[in-house]
């Protein structure tokens, strides 16, 4: 049920001081209904689950068995912890202390959020997980993974970079792990799994589980190509309106800073992600918030990564309650107690709206998204509501919605920090490379430098 306007903002204020834990997102089955050994069990209870949400209760049982799922479940829905715990449980029972693990995300944050997870499901057991990801310290990565580990969790392009420099086995793999496959194949890594499982032992001599909240046609047919025999798991999406409560408003170009600074002083989020659909975009949302006294950071893609853990850190303990992010955020953010979302701008993608959104109301809170569907991102909104089936309710926009809004202030831009990061990481082969080319260059320049000089002389 939609409440009315003024009814949200009286209530969201109280609701934002107390996080909200409802159990009907859970079944009636429990962990300990599982033949799942003691250290995991200890691990699950000192974080306090006791029942398992619908993806858990349907999945456990058939990956205990050594049969390989695809898992649909909406987001926020306990997927990750799933695998994790099929992952950890095949390897403390694997007689062959040598096999290891390799679990797979789309990007840099989805994989340090699945490492956190698995540390703490790891404490009680003498296993150890190891993270690697683009835009980070590549030597002391290469140490890492040249001490002992289990679990490797990391993106695409790093897992094949290591790889190849044989630093890792991918022969000793015997538990893989696709998770967030449809924005896998949307970031056109397909060639790039490919490849990595094509170097794996058989299908039929390892586990196999993919894991998404949303499945299409081309994930299934990937996975039925890629993975033995495969279980289609599926939970049907819970009622979004009881879960989260969705309104929008049809708003002019110029008029969509206003508004948003007018709802968010009304209503006083504790903690809001603000999507936007272009960096310019986010950039400039970012300084009209901070213009207008509400304290927001900006999280892009071109965000150093160093930079860019510490925002999220900092946003997760409150020191500001505002995160304006592209879509690079849209998946492997999971921070508890977000009360809203705005799409600033609607998606072009119906598939990011889903995880846009699902950043509030995770685990069976509730939450708040508010869309701003204006004259240019409109029109995909009919794509929206078919994808989601569910029709987008629009409200009035009031008079005293619409703020008085002061100048943005300004936004520092580092243009070539990237650049510079990237230098400093530079491994020493790849210094080694660089100066052989500038030698060879040099070399040649010099070469057609005499044979000129010997022409203007004969």
């Amino acid at each position: 049920m939609h409440l009315p306007y003024n009814y949200q903002i009286e209530n969201n204020k109280h609701m934002n001081d107390k996080k909200r834990r409802p159990e009907q997102h859970l079944t009636n089955t429990k962990f300990s209904d599982f033949d799942l050994p003691e250290a995991i069990q200890s691990a699950i209870s000192d974080l306090g689950y006791t029942y398992c949400t619908p993806i858990q209760a349907k999945s456990l049982p058939v990956i205990l068995e050594d049969k390989n799922i695809i898992g649909k479940a909406d987001t926020g829905t306990g997927k990750t912890a799933t695998f994790l715990i099929a992952v950890i449980n095949k390897l403390l029972k694997c007689q062959d202390k040598s096999t290891k693990a390799l679990i797979l995300s789309p990007t840099r944050e989805l994989t340090i959020q699945i490492q956190k997870e698995c540390q703490t499901l790891l404490k009680h057991t003498e296993l150890e997980s190891v993270v690697i990801y683009g835009g980070a310290d590549y030597e002391k990565q290469k140490k890492r993974l040249a001490k002992h580990h289990d679990i490797i969790i990391g993106t695409v392009g790093r897992v094949i970079d290591f790889a190849k420099q044989k630093l890792i086995n991918l022969k000793s793999i015997q538990v893989v792990v696709l998770d967030e496959a449809d924005r896998m194949l949307d970031m056109g890594f397909i060639k790039d799994v490919r490849y990595l499982l094509r170097k794996l032992p058989a299908p039929d001599k390892r586990l196999n589980l993919l894991f998404s909240a949303t499945i299409n046609f081309q994930v299934q047919e990937f996975a039925y190509e890629l993975m033995n025999n495969p279980q289609l798991i599926t939970i049907e999406s819970v009622n979004t309106e009881s879960k989260i409560d969705v309104t929008g408003y049809f708003v002019a170009n110029n008029e969509k800073i206003p508004l948003l600074i007018g709802i968010m002083k009304k209503l006083s989020p504790s903690r809001s992600i603000v999507f936007t659909n272009m960096k310019v975009t986010a950039e400039k949302v970012t300084a009209f918030l901070q213009g207008n006294n509400i304290k927001a950071a900006l999280l892009s893609g071109d965000v150093p990564q160093k930079r860019r853990e510490s925002l999220v850190k900092e946003f997760s303990a409150g020191k500001f309650p505002v995160l304006v992010a592209t879509d690079v955020a849209a998946r492997g953010l999971h921070i508890d107690d977000v009360t809203h979302v705005f799409n600033y701008d609607l998606p072009q993608d119906p598939e990011d709206y889903v995880h846009r959104i699902g950043r509030t109301g995770r685990i069976g809170s509730s939450g708040n998204a508010i869309n701003l569907i204006c004259e240019s991102y409109a029109f995909y909104q009919p794509s929206i509501e078919e994808f989601t089936k569910t029709k987008l309710l629009t409200l009035p926009i009031t008079e005293n919605l619409l703020a008085e809004v002061l100048p943005p202030s300004k936004i520092e831009r580092k243009k070539n920090n990237r650049n510079n990061t990237r230098g400093k990481q530079q491994t020493k082969h790849q210094k080694k490379q660089n100066n052989n080319k500038n030698r060879r260059r040099r070399q040649k320049n010099n070469t057609s430098t005499r044979k000129e000089s010997k022409t203007t002389q004969g």
